[in-house]
């Protein structure tokens, strides 16, 4: 899985290319996916990815968090290499934040053994952010304008499948969302960041779960 939604070749969720990045990807260590262990400083890591570099009170502000807070979680990525300072902005004291990388990647089926406890918890983070980010998206559906409240899917559905397919199926998908992936400079008239959600996991409660150790 990945913090940004990620081309065929990556294996998960979240984000838009950012074209202030200096990088195009960055592929998560273990180091890298500990920092990026909780979901609050995921969903700062998207928002500089959607909108662009930003500073400590702005986070604080789109996410609803205190400035401090907002701070510790920006000092943390910087630390983790996942953000740099944006010189060019700013006056003074106002730091500002760009992210390092157009998108993260993390692959489950690939990761060495002594990474699976730190992708877990990537992976439940990114979870997690995701449910905190549909939730903000639902305060706004009753206030959308027209073209994109129709335009907007909110779909649920039950498939049953083994892991091998579940595996094809997202690799189409991702196929599909490379086709539509460009920078905000190659964007059409009308255009604005679209979140595009894509989880597929078995339905709590029936898979027996693996707690040995752990």
């Amino acid at each position: 899985m990945t913090s940004s939604p990620a081309p065929p070749d990556d294996s998960a969720p979240e984000g838009t290319e950012n074209s202030e990045s200096t990088e195009s990807s960055a592929r998560l260590d273990t180091a890298k996916l500990r920092v990026l262990a909780h979901p609050l400083r995921v969903n700062v890591l998207t928002l500089l990815r959607q909108r662009g570099p930003s500073t400590a009170t702005r986070i604080a502000e789109q996410i609803g968090i205190k400035p401090a807070a907002a701070s510790y979680h920006l000092r943390r990525l910087a630390a983790g290499g996942l953000i740099v300072e944006a010189p060019d902005r700013g006056t003074g004291r106002e730091r500002w934040w760009k992210s390092a990388h157009h998108q993260s990647i993390h692959d489950p089926a690939t990761e060495p053994p002594e990474q699976r406890e730190a992708g877990r918890g990537y992976a439940q983070a990114v979870a997690l952010a995701s449910v905190d980010r549909l939730h903000q998206a639902a305060q706004e559906v009753p206030l959308l304008p027209s073209e994109w409240y129709e335009a907007a899917v909110y779909a649920d559905f039950a498939l049953w499948l083994t892991p091998e397919a579940v595996d094809r199926m997202r690799a189409e998908i991702f196929d599909v969302v490379a086709r539509y992936r460009h920078s905000e400079a190659e964007a059409p008239p009308g255009a604005s960041p679209v979140s595009l959600q894509v989880q597929a996991f078995p339905v709590p409660g029936t898979v027996d779960l693996d707690t040995g150790g752990r």
